[in-house]
Formats: C-alpha cells, structure tokens, sequence
C-alpha cells in the first residue's frame, strides 16, 4: 500500500530542533570526543544535517531513516562528533520500531541486544580496562533501550487499538440485539393482538352482516347480543393485553394469561357465535392430570392456537362439527382442530392468513411442529385439520 512521503508536523518539528540545537553546540565548540581522522571542524555537520534529514522520514519510511541514520552515526564517529546526532539517532531508531513493520518491531531489539552485548565484550577485550564496560552502556543506551521503549510503546497502541475495536464490536452486537429484540416484542405483539381481537372482531362482522341482510326482527336481536358480547368481551382482552404491556395492572400483578382451563369457556362461546352457521363446536380433552402443570408459554400457545383455529372456522367452515382435542403423551402435548372443508351459506368474513402465520411462529419459538390443511376423512369427506405439537415441560422447550 503507498504510503504518503510528506514529513508529519512533528517530524518537522524534531528535524528542525535537533540541526538547530547541532549547529548551536557546533558554534559553541562543544564536541563529544577528539582525535579523529576527520578533525575538521565543519565535517561535524555533515552527519549532523543527514540525521536530522532522516527525522523527517521517521514516520513515513522508518526503515530507511534507521538504515541511513546508522550510516551517519557511523560516520559521525570519524568526526568530533555531535551530541546532538546521537540524540537524533535515538529517536529514529526508536520511530523505526514504533512505525516500522512487525518483523521489524520483532527483530530490531534483539539486534540491537546483540550488538550491545558484543561491543561490550569485544572493547573489553581490546582495551582490557574497565572502563571498556562503559562503552557498552553508552550503545545500549543509544540503540538497546530506544527499541525496547518502542517496543512497549507499540504494545500500548496496539492494546489500545484492540479495545477500541472490540468496544464498537461490542457496542454493534448490543444494536443488534436490541434491534432483533424490539422485533422479536413487535412479532409477539402482533401475534398476542391478531389472537385476542379477531375471533370477536370476526364474530361481529358475521352477525352485523346477517342482521342487515336479513330482515327479521328475531333474527337482527340474537345477532345485536352476539355483536354485544363479542365487543364487551373483546374489550376485556384489550385492556388484558395493555395491563401486559404496562407490566401490571393498577395493583402492579401482571394480568393473568388465558390457560388451558378456560378452553370450556371458550368453545362454548365459539358455539354461540357459530350457532346460526350451521358450526356445532366440540372439546374432547384426554389428558391425564400430570405431576407438573404445563409450562405457562406451552398453555398459552396452546390456548391461543384453539382460539385461532374456532375463529378460522367461523370464517371459512362449512357447517358441520368442530372438534377440538387435547392429549399429553410423555413430554408432548397435541392440540388438535378440525372442521368441515368447503363453502357455506351465509355471511362470511374474509382472512388474510396471518393467523396461521401466527400459529406456526408460536410453536417455532417453543421448539415444537405445527401443521394445517385440508385432508379427506375416513368416510370420504375433506376436513380441515389444524394440529400442533408442543414440548410439555421445560427442559423440552426451546431456549
């Protein structure tokens, strides 16, 4: 990838200080030794302005600022030297670690380790004095500790960097998790909506349609008391629902979710809204009482499927029964309606299927199976068979 060559401001800026600060200690005849084979003392600044030439490469071509840094610090040692040069070196030896590639960050200080260690042993073995030691110090001290402070330095950065990162990865997947959950609520809402108005919402269009069609005094009163009973009942889930949705009524307890044991009361109002269809509806319950009552999601969806399935019947069943049954086997309990398939006279009221839509997503998300369509019977007629089957305990349900 090319990387832009224009010196960083605080490239300049060090670049700038050091020559300056070279050039102040040169006026001055501050010199770091003497007796070299160029004693010139202008030849001091020609390593000097290569160095400060290389400060302006420290970022954006670290290696080649270390390799041509070294060459001057190398040359600058034939010279009276400058403190000033060596001071530089510092810096882009510590810049090529800092900005340079990872093999780089790797290798530099072990280099710089090694060569250390030899001028160490290597001058004490020349001059076989003491303070042959110093002269390792002082190489450590211009190449050793540089890297390994860019070294720490780079680990920071690149610690910092990685916290950065997991911190907005964190921060996504909690979008994203609030984001599936206000789905997931919305989904759920609609279901629980769709299941509480629209068996009574059904049974009024049916009975208004017949009391308007039908001119017959008789006729228009039972269907005015159906319509009655089906808002003022419709009405009650309502505000069962936005108790729910508040988190409980005024006495701050959640309202009660609509149980298994409420399914004869249920069907005997299915009957009473199906009754001038021709729908005779039925409830055969083969349970056996269990040890452990149902979870209370199981008996809701349960509940909710029978609801749904008497409300398509009003809808589209042809008159005839409407059977439902309830059977707990082991860990799997069976709701299962059915219905006569086929057209019927009178008023209907039309589907847009999302009961079904809503059946199906319910015993999805307890981890059960559910199927619905028109089938023949034994004795040749089509019937209308909803059946889902849902876990009956909690280690069974989808988590």
């Amino acid at each position: 990838m090319f990387t832009s060559i224009r010196p960083h401001r605080d490239d300049v800026a060090l670049a700038v200080s050091g020559l300056l600060g070279g050039v102040l200690l040169w006026l001055l005849g501050l010199h770091t030794q003497g007796g070299r084979p160029f004693s010139a003392p202008w030849i001091t600044l020609v390593p000097l302005t290569v160095m400060a030439a290389m400060e302006l490469l420290r970022r954006s071509a670290p290696r080649t600022a270390l390799i041509v840094g070294t060459l001057a610090l190398i040359a600058d040692q034939l010279t009276r030297g400058s403190l000033a040069t060596i001071l530089m070196f510092t810096d882009v030896m510590y810049a090529a670690v800092l900005y340079g590639t990872p093999a780089a960050a790797r290798r530099i200080p072990v280099a710089t380790l090694l060569i250390t260690v030899a001028s160490t042993i290597g001058f004490l073995a020349w001059f076989r004095t003491p303070e042959a030691l110093l002269i390792g110090v002082v190489t450590g001290l211009i190449s050793f500790i540089p890297a390994i402070t860019g070294v720490s330095v780079r680990n920071h950065r690149t610690a910092a960097e990685a916290a950065r990162l997991a911190a907005r990865q964190t921060a996504r997947l909690a979008e994203m998790d609030r984001t599936q959950a206000v789905i997931a609520e919305r989904a759920r809402m609609a279901r629980e909506l769709h299941d509480m108005v629209a068996n009574h919402l059904s049974a009024v269009a049916i009975h208004s349609t017949a009391a308007l069609s039908i001119d017959d005094p008789e006729t228009s009163r039972r269907a005015l008391k159906v319509i009655r009973e089906n808002s003022v009942e419709g009405l009650a889930e309502m505000r069962r629902l936005i108790g729910l949705l508040r988190e409980g009524g005024e006495d701050g307890a959640p309202a009660a979710a609509p149980t298994l044991a409420s399914l004869d009361a249920l069907v005997e109002q299915a009957n009473g809204n199906g009754a001038s269809s021709g729908l005779v509806c039925v409830l055969e319950d083969t349970r056996v009482e269990a040890a452990v009552p149902l979870p209370t999601p199981v008996e809701l969806a349960a509940y909710r499927i029978v609801q749904e399935s008497l409300t398509n019947a009003l809808k589209h069943a042809a008159p005839g029964p409407v059977t439902v049954q309830l059977d707990l086997a082991g860990e799997v309990l069976t709701v299962e309606v059915t219905s006569a398939f086929g057209s019927r006279p009178g008023p209907t009221a039309p589907g847009s299927g999302a009961g079904l839509v809503g059946m199906r997503e319910r015993v999805a998300l307890l981890g059960g199976t559910f199927g619905a369509g028109a089938e023949a019977d034994g004795d040749g007629t089509k019937i209308w068979r909803v059946r889902a089957e849902l876990p009956a305990t909690e280690g069974t349900m989808r988590k």
